[in-house]
């Protein structure tokens, strides 16, 4: 269920790690568990399964300060939010139950393989919204796409990666809400919201089967929740999101590639 491990030196570079995290996090539109669960397991060296779940509960308070803040500034569609979310629901079930059948290795080659594929998906949706945008010459303004189609496969895909691999299945959601070309404050905000539903739903699929690590989780979160309230009013503040969207969108994918190798090569 839970423990307190012992503390060692290491874990005092959580909390500048977490608050970086939960920074970038509420502004890229994910609750950082992408992150965690690496620095879990090939940095700190925690076993997998227990990775998982600490990771999850870790990513809750960025997730929850994020989506408020982006709510509050008028940066979440409900709507959306809500198709992702309740076929993640769904998903997240299923992905705890594949987490209990599979080893910590075949974890650790699934999440760098999806994590692979989800940047190829981000890299080429940018590159293909680009090629619209100069052949349109608007600034990005959509042709209709199929929102209910879209949101329920990578609504369960994120919901099943979010209780798979303790992540916060921030790469389907965004490269979902990408493909239906919103706005990135409206993906960002939206992003946030289905993230922390899928989460909440994937702690509690997990709480029965797997071991939380509080003491990671106090080091990690004691920085996250800052980083989580500043990244909202960052990115409010900033007039030069939209203009550098296709840029964000590329270096996001990079982010996910590396993480990708390192967890295959780890």
């Amino acid at each position: 269920m839970y423990y307190f491990s012992s503390v060692e030196p290491i874990y005092y570079l959580l909390p500048i790690i977490g608050l970086i995290v939960g920074l970038l996090g509420t502004m890229l539109g994910g609750g950082g568990g992408f992150v965690f669960l690496p620095i879990l397991t090939l940095l700190i060296g925690t076993p997998a399964q227990t990775a998982v779940i600490t990771s999850l509960v870790a990513a809750l308070p960025i997730c929850t300060v994020g989506a408020g803040g982006h709510f509050r500034k008028g940066n979440v569609d409900v709507r959306v939010g809500m198709l992702f979310a309740v076929f993640g629901i769904l998903g997240a079930f299923v992905g705890a139950a594949i987490a209990g059948w599979i080893t910590p290795t075949q974890l650790k080659m699934a999440f760098g393989i999806y994590a692979l594929l989800m940047a190829v998906n981000i890299y080429f949706d940018t590159l293909n919204k680009k090629r619209a945008e100069l052949a349109e010459g608007d600034s990005g303004t959509p042709s209709p796409r199929p929102r209910f189609a879209l949101g329920a496969i990578f609504g369960s895909l994120a919901g099943l990666i979010t209780g798979t691999f303790g992540t916060s299945g921030t790469a389907p959601v965004l490269a979902g809400l990408f493909s239906m070309r919103l706005g990135l404050k409206i993906v960002i905000g939206t992003s946030l919201m289905i993230v922390l539903v899928n989460t909440f739903f994937a702690v509690g699929a997990h709480f029965l089967i797997g071991q939380i690590d509080l003491t990671l989780v106090i080091f990690l979160t004691s920085g996250s929740a800052i980083g989580a309230v500043i990244g909202p009013l960052l990115l409010s503040n900033s007039s030069r999101v939209n203009k550098s969207e296709n840029s964000i969108r590329y270096g996001y994918a990079a982010v996910m590639a590396i993480i990708g190798v390192l967890m295959l090569l780890g």
